[in-house]
């Protein structure tokens, strides 16, 4: 194997997570297009090899996991340069945040949430 292509995500609405992802927290749509009976939907961050599909949560199956793919752990990690620039930035656009940026031995990090609740953590490397 040579990297991870594509990880998956269960919404409950293309659209609202389209516009959460893309205005909030700086994706691209890549692709958008019919796929059978559903849609085949991919966002990614600029210049990062990895694609974010969102799933469609169709049964209750599904749907009791939006929002809790991963229980209480982080279901994504982004990188950044500069924390707390894109901490303020995402806050101002009403992103939910769990505190404030924190050092650790892992650099400057903070904890905040998606549409659904989905745990998600910034990060810039010390």
């Amino acid at each position: 194997m040579r990297q991870m292509k594509i990880v998956s995500l269960l919404v409950r609405e293309y659209d609202a997570a389209m516009e959460f992802y893309t205005k909030n927290l700086g994706f691209k749509v890549l692709e958008d297009a019919a796929f059978g009976d559903r849609r085949w939907v991919t966002l990614s961050l600029p210049g990062d090899a990895c694609t974010l599909a969102l799933e469609l949560a169709k049964n209750s199956n599904d749907l009791a996991l939006v929002g809790k793919q991963t229980g209480s752990f982080p279901l994504l990690a982004f990188d950044t340069v500069d924390c707390m620039r894109d901490y303020e930035a995402m806050k101002a656009r009403g992103v939910k945040f769990h505190g404030e940026p924190e050092r650790g031995p892992w650099g400057i990090g903070v904890l905040f949430e998606d549409l659904y609740g989905n745990k998600l953590f910034l990060n810039q490397e010390a």
